[in-house]
């Protein structure tokens, strides 16, 4: 409130002052040029800090347009202040200062939805990042699945994982915690750097599952070993650059949109995250296109030998066909965000918190819980769990026959 005029505010301090400044300059030549006072009794023109309150007739409440400098104020709100019937503004029971309303800058239906979508995304990256967990544990407990392909799936499950993992992380310390925002410390926006990071990683391994399926289907006599070392050039090291030259970007900036507040809002460079993004999603729907003319041309074949695309290959290629447009769905949209207080506008909201969250989860069962090749893993080791199971039982019984038959009839049985 007005009493601690740095309370809230989401600017640096030097230019908090000079629009505070500015204000006050404002109020003070408001009242050099009133000369027609209301009758008394009357609250005479304040500056509390924050807004200028005009001449007020005793027994009525002043308005004001709520600060746009304050965290969470919504400027086309309006706060209030109170003139006493005795002519002197109000003051707080509890305080006993005077006081200027501004509780009514914040937009609270705004805030509860706000709320509404972090809880989707935060259990988006919950669920996901238990599938993502669960489904790495399955691939590194059944080595028989290990192959180039199945690397290429661990390494797009961790990418994810992580970066589900930071995401909760976040939510849950970042963007709940008001105090951290404002401090703006060093922590909170390598956090931002990092989980960045992860998050572009997540798309460059995507385009690193595109590319393996079409140069196997492409080029039959590739060495899988060498193409996978290549793809681990392309899938941790590339985003890694990027994001260098979005954090330097963010950092020399001198608008506070991109530098304070732990770099939450969006800024004016998000968009070199954007582009690398809507790249792979785009390569990858070409690759695609390019696999679809050739099994299609092999299916129409034959059965000759040789032109037949093997059975892990269609696999692969029918989850990559159905993943590789959702993965990219909330950025190839960015363009097209409706702008505030669209009809349109909280549809897009849920729609990208949706498909963002929950991604890590559609991998898990894309590659692995739908896998043909993992299925069949769990079958065996469930046939050779009931085979183990009913021979321990058949080994019992015919080791309790040979003892009842070396030591006579047991009581109650007849002998013959």
């Amino acid at each position: 409130m007005p009493g601690n005029t740095t309370a809230g505010s989401t600017l640096l301090d030097d230019e908090l002052r000079r629009i505070l400044m500015e204000r006050e300059q404002e109020c003070l030549q408001l009242q050099a040029i009133n000369f027609t006072p209301p009758p008394e009794p009357y609250c005479r023109m304040t500056f509390d800090g924050w807004s200028c309150w005009p001449n007020t007739p005793a027994g009525t409440t002043a308005y004001a347009p709520c600060p746009n400098f304050i965290t969470g104020f919504d400027a086309s709100l309006k706060a209030h202040k109170y003139c006493e019937s005795n002519g002197t503004w109000f003051r707080h029971p509890e305080s006993d200062q005077v006081w200027s309303n501004y509780t009514t800058c914040v937009n609270f239906e705004d805030l509860s939805w706000q709320q509404g979508i972090n809880g989707i995304y935060e259990a988006g990256y919950a669920i996901s990042l238990v599938a993502l967990l669960l489904s790495l544990g399955i691939l590194t407990y059944f080595r028989s699945l290990r192959c180039a392909r199945t690397t290429l799936h661990m390494n797009l499950f961790a990418s994810f994982a992580v970066n589900n993992a930071l995401w909760l992380v976040w939510y849950r310390c970042i963007v709940a915690n008001t105090d951290l925002l404002l401090n703006n410390g060093i922590i909170c926006r390598l956090l931002h750097i990092v989980l960045h990071y992860f998050l572009l990683t997540n798309y460059a391994w995507m385009l690193c599952e595109g590319f393996y399926l079409h140069t196997l289907l492409v080029s039959a006599f590739t060495s899988e070993h060498k193409l996978v070392k290549w793809l681990m050039g392309l899938g941790w090291p590339v985003p890694a650059v990027i994001v260098t030259i979005y954090a330097c970007l963010r950092a020399t900036s001198d608008d506070p949109v991109d530098t304070e507040q732990c770099w939450i809002n969006e800024g004016n460079f998000m968009m070199v995250l954007v582009y690398p993004v809507c790249v792979s999603t785009m390569l990858n729907l070409l690759f695609l296109f390019n696999i679809v003319r050739v099994l299609l041309m092999k299916l129409r074949a034959g059965p000759t030998i040789g032109t037949q695309p093997s059975r892990s290959i269609r696999q692969a290629f029918r989850a990559t066909l159905l993943l590789v447009p959702l993965l990219g769905l909330h950025y190839l949209l960015t363009p097209f965000r409706p702008p505030k207080n669209h009809p349109w506008e909280q549809f897009y909201e849920v729609l990208s918190a949706i498909t963002a969250s929950f991604q890590g989860l559609c991998v898990a069962i894309l590659f692995c819980f739908c896998n043909g090749e993992v299925i069949a893993q769990f079958k065996r080791k469930w046939e050779g769990t009931a085979l183990l199971r009913n021979r321990a039982n058949s080994c019992t019984a015919t080791t309790v026959s040979f003892i009842r038959s070396t030591a006579g009839p047991m009581p109650g049985e007849e002998k013959v």
